[in-house]
C-alpha cells in the first residue's frame, strides 16, 4: 500500500471509528447513570409526597391500582402491619429498608425507596428490569445521532484527503504533460508548505539538468567543429600522399599526415578527458596517493615531447605530499599543465614544477619561460576551445579547460600568475571539499 492518499484515508477513517465507538460507549453509559438517577429521583419524590398524607383518597388509590403504572406504593405501620399496597402483586418487597435498596423477591429485582414517619412507613418500588429497559431505550436515542454522523465523517474525510492532496496532483500533472526540452521552474504559487520544498527541489533539478544539456549540447558542438579542421586536413594530407611523385613528396606527405593523425589523436584524447570530468559524470573512488609520484609519472609521459624540443623538467618534491585523487584522472592535470608549459616556452628552456605542503594545503605549481596569460585573460582562458591570437603555437583550447574541471572534482582550486622565470605560473591547491 503505497499510496499516500489510501494510508491517510485509512488512518482518518480508523481515527474517526474508534472515536465514534469510544464517545458511543461513553454517552450509552452517561446517560444509563443519568436515566437510573432520575427513576431513582422519581422514587424519592413520590414517597415523600405520600409522607404526610393523612388518608389515601379512593380516586388516588384507584389511580395508583393502575395496571399499567410501574411503581408500587406500600405502607406500613410502624408495627409492620400492612395497611396499604397500590395494587395486588404475588412479588412484591415484604419489608422496607429506609432509603434507597435493591431488594430481590423471587428471581426478581426492585429498586425501593422507603421513608419513615411517626405513624407508619412508605415504600415506592419499581422493577429494576423495567427500568434498564427504558434506561437501555434512552441511552440508544442518545446514541443513534453517531451512527448516522460516522459515514458523513468519512465522505467529509474522503473529501479533505483529496482536497489536500491537490496540489501534488497538479505538480505531477504539471511534469507529465511537459516534453523532454522543456525545462522551465515549476509554479509555486499558492501550494502549501508541505509542497513549495519539494516544488523548489524540483525546480532546482531542472536547472541542473537544464544546464547539463546546454553545456552537453554545446559541448558536442563545439567537438564537431573542433574536429572538423584536423579531419579535413587529414583527408588533404591523404590526397596530397596518393598524387606524391616521387619517395621525396612521399616522405613529406607521410610526415604531415603522420602529425595530421597525432593531432587528431589529441584532440580526442583531450575531448574524451573533459567529458569524465565534466559535472555529472560517474564519480570514481578517491585513493590516498603521493602528488610527488603522481607528478613523477605524469611527467614521464610528456618528456618525449620535451626532449622533441630540446626543454626539460625540473620537479622539486622533497616530502611525500598526500591526497585524496582519482588515480587515472589527476595524472591529465598535470600532463596538461607541463604540455603547455613546453609548448608555450622557447624551445630549450626549463619548466619548473614544485610539490610542497602549505600550511597543511598540498599543492602543486608549475613555473614556464614562455609569454605568460595577461591578467584581463585569466578567467576566459579556461573556457573549452578558447585560443589566444597571436600565441605562435598551435593548440586545441582544452588544455586549461581540462585543469580545471578535474581540479574542482578534486577539490582544488586553480590560480594563474606571474612566474620568476620570465613566463606563466599555475598554482594547484587541494583545499576545498572533494566532490
Amino acid at each position: 500500500m503505497n499510496s499516500i492518499r489510501t494510508r491517510l484515508l485509512l488512518a482518518l477513517l480508523a481515527m474517526l471509528a474508534v472515536v465514534a465507538l469510544v464517545m458511543g460507549a461513553i454517552t450509552y453509559r452517561n446517560v444509563l447513570s443519568e436515566t437510573e438517577a432520575l427513576f431513582d429521583y422519581q422514587l424519592r419524590q413520590m414517597a415523600l409526597s405520600l409522607r404526610d398524607q393523612g388518608e389515601i383518597e379512593p380516586d388516588q388509590a384507584s389511580a395508583l391500582a393502575d395496571e399499567q403504572f410501574d411503581f408500587v406504593v406500600q405502607i406500613w405501620t410502624v408495627d409492620g402491619r400492612s395497611i396499604y399496597a397500590s395494587r395486588d402483586h404475588n412479588a412484591l418487597p415484604a419489608r422496607a429498608l429506609l432509603g434507597f435498596a435493591d431488594v430481590s423477591v423471587e428471581g426478581q429485582t426492585w429498586r425501593t425507596f422507603s421513608v419513615a414517619t411517626p405513624m407508619r412507613v412508605i415504600q415506592v418500588a419499581q422493577p429494576k428490569q423495567i427500568r434498564q429497559r427504558l434506561a437501555a431505550h434512552a441511552a440508544l436515542h442518545s446514541v443513534l445521532p453517531l451512527l448516522f454522523l460516522t459515514p458523513l465523517m468519512g465522505l467529509t474525510a474522503w473529501w479533505l484527503v483529496a482536497l489536500t492532496l491537490s496540489p501534488l496532483r497538479r505538480v505531477a500533472n504539471q511534469l507529465r504533460e511537459r516534453g523532454e526540452q522543456l525545462l522551465e521552474p515549476l509554479s509555486a504559487q499558492g501550494l502549501p508548505d508541505e509542497v513549495s520544498p519539494l516544488v523548489s527541489a524540483l525546480n532546482s533539478l531542472l536547472q541542473r539538468l537544464g544546464n547539463a544539456l546546454h553545456n552537453q549540447r554545446a559541448f558536442v558542438s563545439d567537438a564537431a567543429h573542433e574536429l572538423r579542421s584536423p579531419l579535413t586536413a587529414l583527408k588533404l594530407q591523404l590526397e596530397t600522399f596518393k598524387r606524391a611523385g616521387d619517395e621525396s613528396e612521399r616522405a613529406q606527405a607521410t610526415t604531415a599526415l603522420a602529425a595530421g593523425i597525432e593531432r587528431a589523436v589529441r584532440i580526442v584524447e583531450q575531448l574524451l578527458v573533459l567529458a569524465r570530468s565534466e559535472p555529472g559524470a560517474e564519480s570514481v573512488a578517491m585513493e590516498r596517493l603521493d602528488l610527488n609520484e603522481l607528478v613523477r609519472q605524469a611527467l614521464a609521459d610528456t618528456a618525449p615531447y620535451a626532449l622533441s624540443r630540446g626543454s626539460e623538467f625540473e620537479l622539486i618534491a622533497d616530502e611525500p605530499t598526500l591526497v585524496n585523487a582519482d588515480k587515472a584522472a589527476l595524472p591529465w592535470l598535470v600532463r596538461n599543465l607541463a604540455d603547455n608549459a613546453v609548448r608555450y616556452s622557447p624551445p630549450g628552456s626549463r619548466v619548473e614544477l614544485r610539490v610542497f605542503s602549505d600550511a597543511g594545503v598540498p599543492t602543486l605549481q608549475v613555473d614556464d619561460a614562455g609569454p605568460g596569460i595577461p591578467a584581463s585573460e585569466h578567467e576566459r582562458v579556461f573556457d573549452r576551445f578558447y585560443r589566444r591570437a597571436n600565441d605562435g603555437e598551435e593548440g586545441t583550447g582544452l588544455g586549461l579547460a581540462i585543469v580545471r574541471s578535474i581540479a574542482l572534482r578534486h577539490g582544488a582550486s586553480v590560480t594563474l600568475g606571474s612566474s620568476a622565470r620570465g613566463g606563466l605560473r599555475v598554482t594547484v591547491c587541494f583545499v576545498q571539499p572533494l566532490r
